[in-house]
């Protein structure tokens, strides 16, 4: 029965790697700032306010501490409830590197009330999920449970966070564990191509840094480090208490007086700032001609999710699509990258993202090339870049943006992912953005704006890039950064 609620408990170190994919798609950053869009261009929200969607109301009260209770009552069966923390890897600095991710190991490790095989036996036999994540800016904890026993979970989640016993024993094993988790993801390689491309384009500072750590840094790191974390940056401004499903938010707000009212207090001392991170156009090539693909990663700086030209990266993100060769109708898809790829047979597969931190991010394109294909692939991504800067048409940009628009509704289906909104944007935003406002939003933008946004984040400027495998066909850097102004037939 033990084995069995280890299933259920133990998921952090593959929701923290779901969670870095995800979050290339949706908004993230700007923790406490509230959302703007400057120029009138953005600015036409009016619309808004006359659509009418039947979407429960996001309630939000504020503790005496600082923390945040928000949550949606959609009266389901089940609700979905968790701690966003505004602490992550960016945090941290070159010794402590891996201490975020490491503490997130440990949450499950036993509390002063809990043993381990308490907890999971406890999760278990509610028949409820626990779950935890890192990113580079947020830690999250939560539970999905019957929405009878909403008090039980709250209840843990403030017993993982404030009474871990953090016990010398469980260190020591989970430096084991995270150690063959690196392996694991030293295999997946679009996971170690962004790291590569974060360390190129946030050098020498702490977005560089990978979310793991080194590993001289997980085979050092000590409890002392483990509370030192804890006590500096869990505290009550920074976390936001979520709640989706079948949730009572005035129950939910007793729930948070009670458990986080008094205790949230004790943790002294100012808020850490936010570590500046300087984007640097540059290169890391890593030659593997044993390998039978190429995986590349090309990209320029972007903006936070409170910057005015936020809404125009998106759309541009979801206009130059992807592809993968097992898509069927390849020279049908609206994108024409994805048409131009299926044509001459360029990749195997082609994703653009549009990762987003408080106040940078990368806009660009990862691909998986034959060795023979990459300079052409390359040429063709950089053309369909200076398009989107030139000659978009109105056309292609309304089929991104109701294709942004669907997405975004489709990804909220269930408490779950309804309940990672609010926490999110409640750190990113300091309020939940009404689907309504979101999509007027969206609307507003059209085939100019996105020329000229695109000029302004794309159009002469030095990219990123992260290279791994067959590369040899790799254009230089210096020709590929002149092509990010002009290119030719």
């Amino acid at each position: 029965m033990a084995a069995s609620a280890a299933r259920a408990v133990l998921l952090p170190a593959s929701r923290r790697r779901l969670w870095g994919f995800c979050e290339r798609l949706l908004p993230r950053g700007a923790a406490g700032r509230p959302l703007y869009f400057g120029g009138d261009r953005l600015r036409s929200t009016q619309a808004a306010t006359q659509v009418v969607l039947n979407v429960p109301e996001t309630r939000v009260t504020r503790l005496e501490n600082g923390l945040r209770v928000a949550s949606e009552d959609s009266g389901l069966s089940t609700c979905t409830v968790g701690l966003w923390i505004d602490a992550g890897s960016r945090y941290e600095n070159e010794k402590n590197n891996g201490t975020a991710h490491f503490l997130e190991h440990m949450a499950f490790k036993g509390t002063k009330k809990r043993s381990q095989l308490d907890l999971e036996l406890e999760i278990e036999n509610m028949g409820a999920h626990l779950n935890a994540y890192t990113s580079r800016e947020q830690t999250v904890y939560y539970a999905k449970a019957f929405s009878k026993d909403l008090p039980r979970a709250v209840e843990i989640l403030a017993d993982i966070i404030q009474n871990s016993t953090l016990g010398e024993a469980e260190i020591e094993r989970e430096r084991g564990v995270i150690l063959r988790e690196m392996q694991e993801v030293e295999t997946n390689l679009q996971e170690v191509v962004f790291d590569y491309l974060h360390a190129t384009a946030y050098q020498n500072t702490a977005l560089g840094r990978t979310i793991l750590g080194p590993t001289e840094n997980i085979k050092s790191i000590k409890r002392k480090d483990l509370v030192d974390y804890i006590t500096t940056h869990y505290k009550g401004p920074r976390i936001v208490l979520a709640a989706a499903g079948g949730v009572s938010h005035d129950e939910l707000l007793e729930l948070a007086k009670f458990h986080f009212g008094d205790s949230l207090c004790t943790h002294k001392g100012e808020i850490p700032a936010l570590p500046p991170c300087k984007f640097t156009g540059s290169e890391i090539r890593v030659r593997d001609d044993k390998m039978p693909l190429a995986h590349l990663a090309i990209a320029v700086e972007a903006v936070g999710w409170a910057h005015p030209d936020t809404i125009c990266l998106m759309v541009a993100n979801t206009l130059i699509g992807n592809w993968d060769r097992s898509f069927g109708g390849g020279m049908n898809l609206s994108s024409k990258l994805a048409q131009l790829t299926c044509h001459g047979s360029l990749c195997h597969s082609f994703q653009s993202f549009n990762t987003s931190y408080t106040d940078t991010g990368l806009w660009g394109l990862y691909m998986v090339c034959e060795q023979a294909t990459v300079a052409d692939m390359l040429h063709v991504v950089q053309k369909e870049w200076m398009r989107l800067c030139t000659s978009v048409t109105e056309s292609e940009v309304a089929r991104a943006k109701n294709l942004l628009k669907t997405n975004m509704l489709l990804q909220l289906d269930g408490s779950t992912p309804i309940c990672e909104d609010i926490g999110r944007q409640m750190l990113c935003y300091n309020r939940r953005i009404p689907i309504p406002e979101l999509e007027a939003r969206i609307d507003a933008v059209n085939a100019e704006t996105i020329r000229e946004v695109c000029t302004k984040y794309i159009y002469g400027k030095s990219p990123a890039i992260a290279a791994v495998g067959p590369i040899q066909q790799l254009p230089d850097f210096n020709q590929i950064r002149s092509n990010m102004c002009w290119l030719r037939d």
